[in-house]
């Protein structure tokens, strides 16, 4: 049951972003034509204001989460109605806080937003909030079907619920240029799916709504708000980390900078993107595998998962190195090109940082935040110094370089002792020794697809595809002929082959339901 919830998650989480991205796209174009970049300006920065004023809940959901893993899996209700009641009133208190942090900055906004023709700027700003404190008040829902392994429902329900909104909001542009009724559509539908999940949730687990008189017992009362207080610093220096690039690239750069390496991370964003639809529905299948089986059984899934990440992070970086220049100069001109320098550490960056996604994943679902709950903080703190440093002497290479030098030299060594140590009981070398292999494999398939690409021609959308095609067919290749007899690999194997014949059948039932009935 846990397989058949990860691959259907999995699934529809992946359809769901092809969706999302080609949305995406599409409205984007819109956005700027019809009206400009002033406003897709006060659209990016309201956004950010508000994701930082969203740390107000980092590490409150995430430990509440860990803490319904084992309740649900013992099918323990008193303990799960219990939590849930902690979970809700959390919530309610994190969108009071996140309210009145917003309404507190209203009055700066005409300092912030300069030099720009954009109307109705505090009623805009206004919209942003609303849309943001709003699903609080129904998240412990939302978050209580993922821990369910029944992440699925969430997803197909957004699905459907963007490209509704997406339409709706194309039509607004294209016919009216209204802005703030744009807004006010996708603030109603992501209030509408919110209230639809809880209606859901309400259906599936009726018990929820159980009254229970007693608390929560002191010790995990305890456990809760140690994990916060480690999570928030772990967030919080995240968000550093990962926040100062832009702001250091247009201070010691140029804003041009900014925009060319937008045009990169957008790319790398949705490669990375994809790929996590695959990890983030296995997440709670593998909270789900802690609570439950021991450490063997923990350690031999984990070994799955670690080449499953290589083989899709290696695969993605592998293309994203041949394809991201020529896809660049078809689409935009070669102009917007940033170099080979940039471009390898750019890769690099993105395939250290997907290669610790298996090991994260155990840390987290195993409830180890307290222990390295500086080590964020320290790595931004790295970041920094080097990012600095280095962009003075070598440019904008040197600010990506400071960000994987901060991530080698912090979670690179942190995240795997304190995983091989508390959770797997295991020498710490079995990964560095097994990570080392991933890496000199994917170095060399990644050399034999650059090498043979580069006899194709390229500046033309025919020698585009012929490349694409190169990096779709060799890595892989090179990587069923080193692993199909590994343990891991006959694995993920058995899942797919003895999954796709069913999938199969019940397109088949989909498409002719007269034959199952028939035979009924």
């Amino acid at each position: 049951m846990r397989t058949k919830n990860s691959i259907i998650n999995i699934s529809v989480g992946l359809g769901n972003q092809l969706i999302i991205t080609l949305l995406s796209f599409f409205s984007r174009t819109v956005f700027i034509h019809t009206l400009g970049l002033d406003y897709l300006g006060v659209n990016g920065l309201f956004t950010n204001i508000l994701s930082m004023l969203s740390l107000a809940e980092a590490g409150i959901g995430s430990s509440i989460i860990y803490h319904l893993y084992k309740p649900v899996a013992d099918q323990d209700r008193h303990k799960i109605i219990l939590l849930m009641k902690l979970y809700k009133k959390a919530y309610w208190i994190i969108a009071i806080i996140v309210s009145l942090l917003g309404l507190s900055l209203m009055p700066f906004l005409p300092h912030v937003v300069k030099d720009s023709s954009v109307e109705h700027v505090h009623l805009i700003y206004l919209v942003f909030l609303i849309n943001t404190v709003a699903p609080y008040f129904y998240q412990h829902k939302n978050s209580f079907l993922s821990v369910q392994q029944k992440g699925y429902i969430v997803t197909g329900l957004y699905s459907v619920s963007s490209i509704v909104s997406a339409g709706l909001r194309i039509g607004i542009l294209y016919y009216t240029q209204n802005y703030i009724l744009y807004l006010v559509i996708d603030s109603f539908i992501t209030i509408s799916n919110s209230i639809i999940l809880s209606f859901i949730v309400d259906k599936m687990y009726p018990y929820l709504k159980n009254k229970v008189n007693d608390v929560l017992d002191a010790v995990t009362k305890s456990s809760i708000f140690k994990n916060v207080k480690a999570i928030v610093l772990q967030n919080v220096g995240t968000y550093l980390i990962f926040g100062t690039d832009n702001i250091i690239i247009s201070t010691y750069v140029s804003i041009a900078a900014v925009g060319l390496y937008s045009n990169y991370n957008m790319l790398i964003d949705i490669c990375r993107t994809f790929v996590n639809q695959v990890f983030n529905n296995l997440y709670h299948s593998i909270g789900n595998l802690v609570a439950k089986e021991s450490k063997d059984k923990i350690y031999s899934v984990y070994k799955v998962t670690m080449l499953l990440n290589f083989w899709l992070y290696s695969f993605c970086a592998i293309g994203m190195y041949v394809l991201i220049e020529p896809f660049i100069t078809l689409w935009i001109g070669p102009k917007f090109l940033m170099g080979q320098l940039v471009l390898i550490v750019l890769m690099v960056t993105f395939y250290e940082r997907g290669m610790r996604n298996s090991i994260s994943t155990v840390k987290t679902t195993a409830g180890i935040f307290h222990e390295d709950r500086y080590a964020p903080l320290a790595q931004a703190a790295i970041n920094l110094g080097f990012s600095l440093w280095l962009v003075q002497s070598i440019g904008i290479a040197g600010v990506f370089i400071g960000t994987l030098i901060s991530a080698v030299l912090v979670p690179f060594w942190t995240t795997p002792y304190l995983v091989y140590k508390k959770v797997f009981q295991r020498p710490l070398f079995h990964y560095y020794a097994r990570y080392l292999g991933y890496a000199g494999i994917g170095a060399a398939a990644c050399y034999a697809t650059y090498l043979l690409c580069g006899w194709i021609p390229g500046g033309t959308i025919t020698g585009f595809m012929l490349k694409a095609i190169v990096c779709l067919t060799i890595p892989n290749l090179i990587y069923v002929m080193l692993f199909y007899k590994t343990d891991e690999f006959q694995y993920v194997w058995g899942i797919a082959s003895g999954l796709v014949p069913k999938l199969l059948k019940r397109g088949r039932r989909t498409a002719h339901p007269e034959v199952s009935s028939g035979n009924s």
